[in-house]
């Protein structure tokens, strides 16, 4: 497996030859790797040369270290592209996953001013106020919370936001959702974020803002929400 001989690094040989074990099944998400120690005597490879191997999979997300307890398989990120409008429910059963919400917050209240400014409606104006914890087989993906125009999009209720807010507009009310921009940065995670992910608080998340617009070009929703880093990443094509 590991080729002294060969220019290439030992450490990228090793990390190459987990990942195979991971792609063909024979290391499963949950599955605690040997000690670096042990790796090292089997390959005849320093220790240090087996935790540069464990540091960039770590990294790039196959591997997750528990402080006292070891480095294990980790679960494999959902891939989501950025080429189109979809939403969460779509991009799940797409990657045959089984969508589900958990509904925490939902309300209609007066718009904030920075709210009003994203919905291009009055200060004061009713908006919902919809926080949910997004999942993917039952494991939290991430905290979104929304904000539409009550005026706009008419009759909402716990029911309907429990589904798809999106196949709701298009197929019940007849709007067209034509396209969407988003601003992405990396934070760590507040206590509210850490106890609906389930994740440590100050483990990493993606914070995302999404506006979502009519085909006539109408804002319909304002979305804030916090990913899973650990879980989740983005994916974009690009063309010169």
């Amino acid at each position: 497996m590991i080729n002294k001989n060969s220019p290439i690094p030992l450490y990228y040989q090793l990390e190459e030859h987990i990942k195979e074990l991971i792609e063909k099944g024979d290391l499963t998400p949950g599955d605690a790797l040997p000690a670096e120690r042990e790796y090292a005597e089997k390959y005849q490879i320093s220790r240090m040369t087996v935790r540069q191997a464990f540091t960039h999979l770590v990294n790039e997300g196959y591997l997750h270290r528990l402080q006292g307890k070891g480095t294990f398989i980790a679960e494999r990120k959902i891939e989501q592209p950025l080429q189109w409008v979809t939403s969460f429910t779509e991009d799940m059963k797409a990657r045959g996953l089984e969508p589900g919400s958990q509904l925490i917050h939902f309300e209609i209240i007066p718009a904030a001013s920075q709210i009003a400014e994203q919905l291009a409606i009055q200060e004061n104006e009713p908006v919902y106020e919809i926080k949910r914890i997004r999942l993917a087989d039952g494991v939290p993906m991430a905290l979104e919370t929304n904000y539409i125009s009550a005026n706009l999009i008419q009759g909402l209720t716990e029911q309907i936001v429990n589904q798809s807010l999106y196949a709701h507009i298009e197929e019940q009310l007849n709007f067209r959702i034509d396209r969407a921009s988003q601003v992405i940065e990396s934070a760590i995670s507040s206590q509210v974020e850490a106890k609906y992910l389930k994740i440590n608080k100050g483990a990493p998340v993606m914070l995302i803002q999404q506006n979502t617009y009519l085909q006539n070009g109408t804002p319909v929703e304002f979305v804030k929400s916090a990913y899973r880093a650990d879980r989740y990443k983005f994916m974009i094509q690009m063309k010169r």
